[in-house]
């Protein structure tokens, strides 16, 4: 099989959808690999290292589209990319289609095969290809609130650990997932006060467990979220629903009873964001105000390590671009329910509940069209 790895075009988005070793992996098998040129230089990954992998370079993404059946990438297409795929493509990437009509709508169009890293599931019924960006993005989240909370950015002038004779930073974590585990652990390590909130107390058990009196865990209600939110320096967005737009839990009432340079990093942003004041933000411009409380919503944090988000992102989609490429999508699909549980859209049509309720779409069970 063809398959093609684009330079990402998003907005300083320097991760690659396959890395070099990934590449190697794929030639060993006997498939083609075209890689746009200049897809991984940013991050350390020339030209010369994805031909010595067994790579073809090609001069631009339209060529690596016309050329190519899988696109392997890594952010979501961009309206000139979308216009690039047909009904011949299969599409392996993140996707984050539910509060994104627009693209929804382009890849029904487009009648291909549309994967989404995001909703790929694992015999736990885990999100293994969520996971290392939500890691990356936790922990990054804590970095970029510490930073946002610095009074030249517009924050409050508080240090996230204090100083000996100085109150550390109240740091609200909402959600316990993967973002909520690893901001917390940053936040701890940085000597920060922190509460964590969820509706699983299997997860607050465990997070106590974990970290006994260092952490306050509280069951996440309408009283509870708000006081948190309230007497906060830093809050971090972490609510996950698999392939649905997030809840707006965080008010803009609450919003506005914040203290003045406070601090929101809505981590959920590539589903819509968990707060009513959230919008999109990029790493150009990564921050807004309202009310005087700090919005940081950069919908693609963890381009902003691009070298390790895009090895830890390999190591997890590399056995399903193997799968794909080796049997073809179809047969893949019908072979793995996994697998299948990523399928977004397929030949026209939403093959995702939570997609097509959120974008005005008919759902359509993917076993009927795969003939399962």
């Amino acid at each position: 099989m063809k398959i093609g790895v684009p330079r990402e075009v998003k907005n300083h988005e320097y991760r690659v959808g396959m890395t070099p070793a990934a590449v190697r992996e794929l030639t060993s098998h006997n498939h083609e690999v075209l890689v746009e040129t200049g897809a991984g230089a940013a991050i350390g990954f020339s030209d010369g290292l994805y031909r010595d992998a067994g790579a073809q370079i090609l001069d631009d993404g339209a060529a690596v589209f016309a050329a190519a059946r899988l696109i392997v990438k890594v952010k979501e297409p961009q309206t000139g990319e979308r216009a690039l795929l047909t009904a011949d493509h299969t599409l392996f990437t993140y996707l984050h289609l539910a509060p994104d009509k627009a693209q929804t709508d382009d890849l029904v169009r487009s009648g291909a095969i549309c994967i989404a890293y995001e909703t790929v599931t694992d015999g736990r019924g885990r999100l293994p290809l969520l996971a290392p960006m939500s890691e990356v993005a936790g922990r990054m989240s804590i970095q970029a609130g510490a930073h946002c909370l610095e009074k030249n950015l517009g924050g409050r002038g508080v240090l996230l650990g204090g100083v000996p004779g100085v109150a550390p930073a109240r740091v609200t974590v909402i959600g316990g997932g993967t973002v909520g585990q690893n901001a917390v652990a940053m936040a701890v390590g940085l000597g920060a006060q922190v509460t964590v909130l969820d509706r699983n107390m299997d997860t607050l058990r465990e997070l106590d467990h974990l970290y006994g009196n260092r952490i306050i865990t509280l069951f996440s209600n309408a009283e509870t979220l708000e006081h948190s939110v309230i007497d906060s320096d830093l809050v971090i967005g972490g609510v996950l629903i698999p392939g649905a737009s997030a809840p707006k839990l965080v008010t803009r009432d609450m919003v506005a009873r914040m203290l003045e340079g406070s601090v929101i990093v809505d981590v959920a942003i590539d589903q819509g964001g968990c707060t009513e004041t959230s919008r999109p933000t990029t790493h150009d411009a990564p921050t807004y105000l309202v009310d005087g409380v700090v919005h940081y919503c950069v919908a693609n944090m963890p381009g902003a390590v691009a070298r390790t988000s895009t090895l830890a992102l390999n190591n997890v989609t590399l056995p399903f671009i193997v799968a794909l490429a080796n049997r073809g999508p179809e047969q893949a699909l019908r072979e793995d329910v996994h697998l299948l549980h990523g399928l977004n859209v397929y030949q026209g049509k939403i093959t995702y509940g939570e997609v097509a309720q959120a974008t005005g779409h008919a759902f359509t069970d993917p076993a009927s069209l795969l003939g399962i």
